[in-house]
């Protein structure tokens, strides 16, 4: 897969592009720019996600911290934003590439509309011969809307353009079993076939380096989607071209089933605005006849969401097994719950829709038996496909 990958989403981190003063590396840009414009010359499309805008823009400013003021960082990454994108246009430009910039926000993928129209919008510019240089638009972005690391931003990218690989470099071998800086009991770990709990505690308890929780945040997020991964060492010689002409390097994540774009969407990218309770017979309709959520079968609502919006839909006990979108607001649906579908129009005054969640807009959540506690994946009701995916 690795190897025949075409669409490739490169995400590169700060310590890749930066020197030990926050500036950026002329040699480090130009050995990865190298990369990539051969990559291109090989027949494929490849798209970057690029961190290091405050890191440049502390640089820039001669500041020895990053700043702890949001309205300092935020300067910041607008002046080092700004020098990130004329050094890559200065390195692109010398091969003769024109390349892009797409700063993004968490909305730019909540949004149905938006998600649709950023995708056309990166096709065209890969259509046209341009990479795209995404990064997160930390100038403007506040809390509510971030998506807060890049890692899973790239992630974000290359579901949304079904992308065939994506490649996060960062400043250790991949994921090993300790700090390599720390323990010499360090091991590369160079498969992995299922991220289980215990993969996901190596990332997050400080036995792994380089930002690691978020980066298998983020290969979570794209091999449920069907993509595989690798998280490899930037810094090693023409590590891009080794890792597509299929050398054994870095750590290699195994993707799942490939899914329509809708399921990927409503499973992994739009968050839920609230949930539904129903009942077991309503449950049984979903998951073993593959029907739509009628009112009938709804105990309860939770959160105030609007038609359009993404729910989740849980069983008495309160376990989510499917995600899907409304076709009713919260208000309506605590109005309709318990009812039949022929007494809508009585209720509310008008009937739009028999179902509250129909079945080509639902999407289950099947346990995984292998993993522990409550761990779950994601994968799509085959008997939910709908024939237009947009």
């Amino acid at each position: 897969m690795i190897i025949r990958a075409r669409r490739i989403v490169v995400k590169v981190g700060t310590s890749n592009l930066t020197d030990e003063r926050y500036r950026l590396d002329s040699k480090k840009v130009a050995k990865l720019t190298s990369q990539i414009v051969e990559l291109r010359r090989r027949g494929k499309e490849v798209i970057l996600v690029s961190s290091g805008a405050i890191s440049a823009g502390m640089g820039k400013l001669n500041l020895r911290q990053r700043p702890r003021d949001v309205k300092l960082l935020q300067a910041t990454a607008a002046v080092g934003q700004n020098v990130l994108m004329n050094t890559y246009d200065r390195y692109f430009s010398a091969h003769g590439v024109t390349i892009a910039q797409v700063l993004l926000t968490h909305d730019d993928f909540r949004s149905r509309a938006r998600y649709l129209n950023l995708r056309n919008t990166l096709l065209t510019l890969l259509k046209s011969g341009v990479i795209p240089v995404i990064n997160e638009n930390d100038t403007t972005a506040v809390e509510e809307i971030k998506v807060g690391d890049n890692d899973n931003l790239s992630a974000l990218v290359a579901t949304n353009l079904e992308a065939d690989l994506l490649v996060i470099l960062t400043d250790t071998e991949g994921l090993c079993t300790y700090d390599p800086r720390r323990s010499k009991k360090a091991e590369l770990i160079p498969v992995v076939r299922d991220i289980t709990p215990e993969i996901e505690r190596i990332a997050a308890d400080g036995r792994s380096v380089g930002g690691m929780k978020t980066k298998i945040e983020a290969a979570k997020l794209a091999v449920n989607a069907g993509i595989p991964v690798v998280i490899a060492n930037g810094e090693k010689e023409n590590i891009l071209l080794r890792i597509i002409e299929g050398e054994h390097v870095g750590t290699r994540f195994i993707p799942k089933s490939r899914m329509n774009d809708r399921a990927r969407w409503i499973l992994f990218i739009s968050p839920p605005k609230g949930r539904i309770i129903v009942d077991e017979g309503a449950k049984e309709a979903l998951v073993l006849r593959g029907g739509s959520l009628l009112p009938s079968g709804i105990i309860s609502v939770e959160g105030a969401f609007m038609p359009g919006d993404t729910v989740s839909i849980a069983d008495t006990h309160g376990i989510e097994f499917a995600r899907g979108i409304s076709s009713y607001s919260s208000t309506e649906i605590e109005r309709i719950k318990g009812s039949h579908t022929g007494d809508i129009e009585r209720i509310l005054g008008r009937k739009g829709y028999d179902e509250v969640v129909y079945r080509g807009n639902l999407y289950l959540i099947h346990s995984d038996e292998h993993a522990c506690g409550t761990e779950a994946r994601l994968s799509w009701n085959k008997l939910s496909r709908v024939s237009n995916p947009a």
